[in-house]
């Protein structure tokens, strides 16, 4: 408990910190080139008081969700074989070096002259963002696992199926968990640059235009909005992690960097 509150009571000391020193930059500048915290605030009032604000956030986190969650269902499997079959960790790894180093916005003109502008661009651009952080995190559990496991469940008359289930994938979900955790973060990028270039919706797509009412304080709403999303969203996911999966050494605290 006591160290929570100091945990609690540090993390408001640095949003304080952080806070006061935007204040002093924005009163160094213009409310049109750095606006404050007050004009920030004013003008998410804005945007809440004519509905706008919260239906670009429900818009956008729809989209992360829908693509975030089957870009883990596809980056799962792929890297428990690739992690377990060397004939496959052997044909895909090249594909996977290359295309992992080509960021899904680079993709999105293409994927709307594939797609469309719908919704369909927009969640594949987010699964092949996902896929891959998924796809590498799950396959370097499967190869963490120590082989005498391995061995003596085999002894022990344990299927491949059986061993599969009940050794390499407990023992490889904190390695998976840290992937959707850390994907997420690339669903939010993947869906800001869709939203920026290919939709009348969102909170890319406000950030984007509002440029044009040269409303930089709706700029900011929009950057502040899409920091605590991903701040709750990736809260709330470490929470339920490590309540659901405590006994495969998944814990709630913050962990940076992938394992």
């Amino acid at each position: 408990m006591k160290t929570f509150k100091r945990i609690n009571r540090n993390t408001f000391i640095t949003w304080i910190i952080v806070i006061l020193l935007w204040q002093t930059l924005a009163l160094l500048s213009t409310p049109e080139f750095l606006p404050g915290p007050r004009d920030t605030i004013l003008g998410a009032r804005e945007l809440i008081a004519d509905g706008s604000l919260i239906k670009y956030i429900l818009i956008s986190l729809l989209r992360v969700i829908v693509g975030w969650s089957i870009g883990s269902l596809i980056g799962i499997p792929i890297g428990l074989l690739i992690g377990r079959l060397k004939i496959v960790r052997d044909i895909l790894e090249p594909l996977i070096n290359f295309f992992r180093f080509v960021p899904a916005i680079g993709f999105i003109t293409l994927f709307i002259l594939w797609f469309g502008v719908g919704e369909i661009s927009k969640s594949i651009l987010i699964i092949y963002a996902t896929s891959f952080v998924v796809m590498l995190n799950t396959a370097t559990g499967v190869l963490s696992i120590e082989e005498e496991k391995i061995r003596a469940a085999r002894s022990l008359g344990a299927s491949e199926f059986q061993i599969l289930l009940h050794v390499i994938i407990p023992s490889s979900i904190p390695f998976i968990f840290n992937g959707v955790r850390l994907s997420m973060g690339n669903s939010f990028m993947a869906i800001v640059g869709a939203e920026m270039i290919a939709a009348n919706e969102g909170v890319g797509y406000l950030i984007w235009t509002s440029r044009l009412y040269f409303k930089t304080t709706w700029i900011f709403v929009g950057l502040v909005t899409l920091g605590i999303m991903g701040y709750f969203s990736d809260k709330l996911l470490r929470t339920l992690g490590g309540k659901t999966l405590k006994k495969y050494g998944v814990v709630s605290k913050t962990q940076f960097g992938s394992r």
